[in-house]
């Protein structure tokens, strides 16, 4: 009985087979397959319950640029209509320009909101 089992034992053993686990990861940010890509990005963006109540709301304040959609026009060629040096306010804009090493760097300042922007014009 004893050799009957050895010999069951030893047969069995001889059908199995084993193979090396190797991790895979799932984030393409991590090695994993690039087309997961943008399954996880849609499941993340199902379980996100945050809405943005002012997606857009900060885009009002840009009626008062004004002329600046033109400010890079206004120079003319070779920057022959650059604007004075020193600090002027429009509305509710303040414009500070000066010089450095960069070339003419022109600061505009929001009063109302505090938000600063700023344009470098560089040398020729």
């Amino acid at each position: 009985m004893k050799k009957l089992f050895f010999l069951c034992m030893i047969s069995m053993s001889s059908y199995s087979i084993g193979q090396q686990l190797v991790y895979t990861p799932k984030n393409p940010a991590f090695g994993g397959d690039p087309f997961n890509y943008t399954w996880l990005l849609n499941s993340a963006n199902a379980q996100n319950s945050f809405e943005d109540d002012d997606l857009f709301g900060g885009f009002d304040g840009l009626d008062n640029l004004g002329n600046l959609g033109n400010l890079g026009n206004q120079f003319g060629q070779n920057g022959q209509n650059l604007p004075d040096v020193g600090t002027s306010r429009d509305g509710d804009l303040e414009y500070e320009v000066y010089e450095s090493n960069e070339g003419l760097v022109i600061n505009i300042l929001d009063i109302t909101t505090g938000e600063q922007t700023q344009i470098i014009v560089p040398n020729n």
